[in-house]
């Protein structure tokens, strides 16, 4: 059984040159940033999971005329409560803000996020749109099912 591959974000799948930030430029890199705050730990299928669940919301978003959850990746991203990473008061959010590319986690979560951005990643949760960490129980999670287990993460795909 082949995996399916992501739906691209809307705009082009390159970012334009010069220091603005907007388009798939801030998509890539807020996605990377999630990947690298949520998952730095895993394994790139894990971070890939990740990358998966962002894009897998923004995907519903654009087929139901939008979702709770935001419907491009930066907003799905910095919802707040949804990737902990960006809460204000996480442990690591300094270290979010100013990760660069010399980290060389970071650079894996940067050509991660790039090719789930351009619609070029598999994705290896089967439609999972929320994820939580092995251990954890939380209420949203209680009485569905994981549909699938990556790393240290359990994903779920029957979650509105």
């Amino acid at each position: 059984m082949r995996a399916r591959v992501l739906k691209p974000e809307p705009g082009p799948a390159v970012p334009s040159p010069g220091p603005s930030a907007e388009g798939s430029g801030q998509a890539v890199d807020t996605l990377a940033r999630t990947l690298w705050g949520e998952a730095r730990g895993e394994s790139v299928r894990a971070m890939e999971a990740v990358a998966a669940v962002v894009m897998n919301r923004v995907d519903r978003a654009h087929n139901q005329g939008g979702c709770w959850w935001g419907g491009d990746v930066v907003a799905v991203c910095r919802l707040p409560g949804q990737f902990p990473c960006w809460d204000p008061d996480a442990p690591g959010r300094l270290g979010l803000l100013s990760v660069t590319a010399a980290d060389p986690v970071f650079a894996a979560a940067q050509r991660i996020a790039r090719r789930a951005v351009a619609g070029l990643l598999d994705d290896p949760t089967g439609g999972a749109t929320h994820l939580h960490r092995a251990g954890e129980n939380p209420q949203w999670a209680r009485g569905r099912s994981v549909c699938a287990e990556i790393g240290g993460m359990q994903f779920y795909n029957d979650v509105e």
